[in-house]
């Protein structure tokens, strides 16, 4: 089967790239910061690091390809159908290669750091597990709810950015706070620290369904509720 990929194709999927590429390197590399200098910028430092960079990718790239910039998010839109399966199938490629390429950029510039800041687990797995899930399952909520309103459309990237900023700000001394594949694949491939790097593309992925489910079931609920008469 051939593919053809049109200019607007290619659009989407560069905005992708550039945007994963983006969190990636601003927010491990705030991790990775804070390691070289001592705590500096302390977790307040690096969840507002992560956030920032979201809103930002958000407003620039967010009429392009929707800014997805995580495969969770990616592959439960496309559940939804709000995305193709091939358009997914390339968002998700576009993705892991820009946050690959950052954190071969970040070891390129930070040669000493071990870990890339990857997500590792700071006590039980289990403990990870269910908070990487619960907290993308609220992040990809928001996501749906904000998007699907357009009187939110101008604060929707700070609305999501706000949102990254507080979960890691909960998740981040036990999980790591990833909620993002693409995120804890890359630093963790290119470090060679692959600890329970299942956990953040598994849980993260589940969370992002399961909002999905639990969206469409409200929705359908609603309209049925519209449609009743009396």
């Amino acid at each position: 089967m051939k593919i053809t990929m049109k200019n607007n194709d290619l659009r989407r999927y560069l905005a992708e790239f550039i945007g994963t590429f983006a969190l990636v390197f601003c927010g491990t590399g705030a991790i990775i910061v804070n390691q070289q200098t001592d705590g500096i910028l302390g977790l307040v430092g690096i969840s507002l690091a992560f956030g920032i960079i979201v809103m930002a990718v958000i407003y620039i790239f967010g009429n392009i390809s929707g800014a997805h910039i995580n495969p969770s998010v990616t592959i439960a839109l496309t559940i939804e159908k709000v995305i193709t399966k091939k358009d997914a199938s390339f968002y998700i490629i576009a993705q892991i290669i820009g946050a690959i390429i950052a954190s071969v950029l970040l070891k390129f510039i930070f040669p000493e750091s071990s870990t890339l800041g990857a997500t590792l687990p700071s006590g039980e797995l289990l403990q990870s597990f269910i908070i990487e899930m619960v907290l993308t399952f609220f992040l990809m909520l928001t996501i749906l709810g904000i998007t699907s309103k357009k009187e939110f459309s101008a604060i929707a990237g700070l609305i999501i950015g706000l949102v990254v900023t507080g979960i890691i700000l909960f998740a981040g001394p036990i999980s790591g706070g990833s909620f993002n594949p693409a995120r804890s694949f890359a630093p963790a491939i290119i470090s060679g620290n692959m600890t329970a790097l299942w956990i953040y593309i598994t849980a993260p992925t589940l969370g992002a369904i399961l909002a999905i489910l639990i969206w469409k079931l409200f929705n359908k609920k609603n309209e049925n509720e519209s449609n009743t008469t009396y």
